[in-house]
């Protein structure tokens, strides 16, 4: 289905091209699990102006070099450096990152986005907002970011509160892995396809008709799923409802602690993990979001709340310990949530000075 990696390293980082019927946009970092950097995100708006006026091209495809995952995320190395330097990585990064999400919703023809290994953060951007989402046995999505002292943006808080009942707030604030069929079922997907028939369906997109409708695609995909439409935490639903039904985290870590299943104290254990300033930006982001008519509404939300993580030393701590140090140790500020004051929440939602997206 894609080029081995040896090979496709020296293609560059993104390869864009027409085979047959099909635009294909394949990300081409596989020694980076094709984590997607700053000019790969100009690359793929270029590939989608490219495409859309391309009258040859009757459909978009998404995928992602090697064996190992579609995308595990953005350039975080890259980000923190920025950060640390007091540059604006972020500013420009996430402006460009969001308004392409948006774009990839609104896209006019047919885009597939196969969801084969690791998705994670950048990669859900690119891939949840798509017309046609393929997972597979090998799918694992994931929002990890509040681990990160972030929270789940390139539309995450769009996606999350609309999975059934508060299986997008549980996601959203573990940053636990979605396989596939719990991808469809949070509504992150709408496919299993077994990634040995990936190939099948592929060519099957290649040789598509002239201005095929997705109405056609969803039938071409239908021709190679398993049909699964929930993982294990479609049976959890029940106590992962009840336990993040709450509007603050003090909350949800009491009703966790007031439950002796061994469930209950495994998500308590990942929560004392994440960082506490993180965990209550995400929830109170969440919320809000329940409220919000547009995917764009959220996407202005969250580059507002990003420009101030991005000055946080949470993020840069949260990065030095999972990805610089790897020590897998953050020494989070303040250490718990019952710290978080309304005085450090009020810059990640101040509505004025930031930069406004433009759609």
């Amino acid at each position: 289905m894609t080029a081995p990696a040896a090979a496709a390293d020296a293609d560059g980082d993104l390869i864009v091209r027409r085979e047959g019927a099909a635009g294909i946009i394949r990300l081409n970092r596989p020694k980076a699990l094709n984590a997607m950097t700053y000019e790969m995100s100009q690359g793929i708006d270029a590939a989608l102006d490219q495409f859309e006026t391309d009258t040859a091209v009757s459909v978009v495809l998404l995928e992602g070099a090697g064996e190992r995952g579609l995308c595990a995320g953005g350039d975080i190395r890259g980000l923190y450096e920025s950060s640390k330097a007091g540059g604006d990585l972020g500013k420009v990064f996430w402006r460009q990152e969001y308004v392409m999400n948006a774009r990839i919703a609104k896209y006019p023809k047919p885009y597939v986005a196969f969801m084969d290994g690791l998705v994670m953060g950048g990669g859900v951007g690119l891939s949840a907002h798509a017309r046609h989402r393929v997972v597979t046995e090998k799918t694992k999505l994931a929002m990890p970011e509040v681990g990160l002292g972030f929270f789940p943006d390139v539309g995450g808080t769009w996606l999350l509160p609309r999975s059934p009942g508060e299986i997008g707030t549980f996601f959203g604030l573990t940053g636990q892995t979605m396989n596939g069929p719990d991808a469809i079922f949070a509504r992150f997907a709408d496919a299993v396809v077994p990634s040995a028939k990936l190939p099948a369906l592929r060519e099957a997109l290649l040789t598509v008709r002239s201005g095929v409708t997705s109405v056609e695609v969803d039938r071409i995909i239908a021709g190679f799923t398993t049909g699964e439409t929930a993982g294990p935490v479609a049976a959890q639903k029940a106590d992962i409802d009840r336990w993040f039904a709450h509007d603050r985290m003090q909350d949800i870590f009491a009703e966790l602690k007031r439950d002796g299943s061994e469930l209950a104290q495994s998500t308590l254990k990942v929560l004392n993990e994440k960082s506490p300033r993180g965990m209550v930006v995400t929830l109170r982001l969440l919320r809000l979001a329940r409220g919000a008519t547009s995917l764009e509404e959220c996407l202005v939300r969250e580059y507002r709340a990003a420009l101030e993580v991005f000055r946080s030393d949470d993020f840069r701590e949260g990065v030095r310990a999972a990805v610089i140090d790897k020590d897998r140790n953050p020494r989070w500020s303040p250490p718990s949530v019952e710290d978080v004051t309304p005085a450090m929440l009020a810059p990640y939602f101040n509505e004025i000075g930031a930069d406004e997206l433009v759609f």
